[in-house]
């Protein structure tokens, strides 16, 4: 066991807010830590920006957004994560990631997209557009129909590999049109990238098939599953 320990990938969860902060942040670190303890990578969780520095960086296989929101990194950080992200690390950013760093075009293009409004939470349809991607290929059915804050987009890379769309005609208040995407991922400056826009309530880090999502999301951008 010590062994298979001191080879696991450790991964960073960055979860510091300067706008909105979303009080399921607590229940999404004990959640993915408890991934990673089932499924052999260690977890660090922080909300201080200082490590973003090339030697605490160096550490980690792969960088988790969650929740994140509004200008979180000053200018040294931001030069530090675009060479650790150079250097073929992966990231992964959840909901609010996409609510960050409006002001640095690199970072919107690397989460793939910047939120730009929400309506209430409420249930929707989600359309599986890619059924082999180890994110989405475990769920049973072609739509997935589940509760969260669904999410609007502006500025949406269009370079992107897109897993899961939303219909807007099963809830109220979409406005990205038939092809609303609300899961994806590609290959930024040589990094894995996956980005999902679920995760707003505290009741899906205790949903099984949010944390498959999230754990296939995981695993892509630590590179163990293509």
């Amino acid at each position: 066991m010590a062994c298979a320990q001191k080879s696991a990938p450790k991964i960073l969860v960055f979860s510091k807010t300067e706008k909105f902060r979303h009080n399921s942040i607590p229940d999404g670190i004990a959640a993915i830590k408890k991934l990673g303890s089932e499924n052999n990578f260690l977890v660090d969780a922080t909300e201080d920006a200082s490590v973003f520095n090339p030697s605490d960086l160096k550490k980690y296989a792969v960088v988790l957004f969650l929740n994140t929101t509004g200008d979180i990194l000053n200018d040294e950080q931001q030069r530090a994560f675009e060479k650790y992200i150079k250097s073929k690390k992966g990231y992964v950013g959840v909901h609010a990631a996409t609510d960050t760093e409006y002001g640095w075009p690199w970072y919107g293009k690397l989460s793939g997209a910047y939120f730009l409004s929400h309506p209430a939470v409420q249930t929707a349809r989600f359309r599986v557009e890619d059924k082999k991607h180890p994110a989405t290929a475990f769920l049973p059915d072609s739509v997935w129909v589940r509760r969260d804050e669904l999410y609007n987009f502006k500025d949406i890379n269009p370079n992107l590999h897109i897993l899961l769309t939303i219909d807007e005609q099963s809830y109220k208040g979409g406005t990205n049109g038939p092809n609303h995407p609300m899961a994806w991922c590609h290959v930024y400056e040589g990094s894995r990238a996956f980005t999902t826009a679920l995760g707003h309530t505290k009741e899906s880090y205790t949903d099984p098939l949010f944390l498959k999502h999230l754990l296939g999301g995981i695993e892509y951008a630590l590179g163990r599953r293509k």
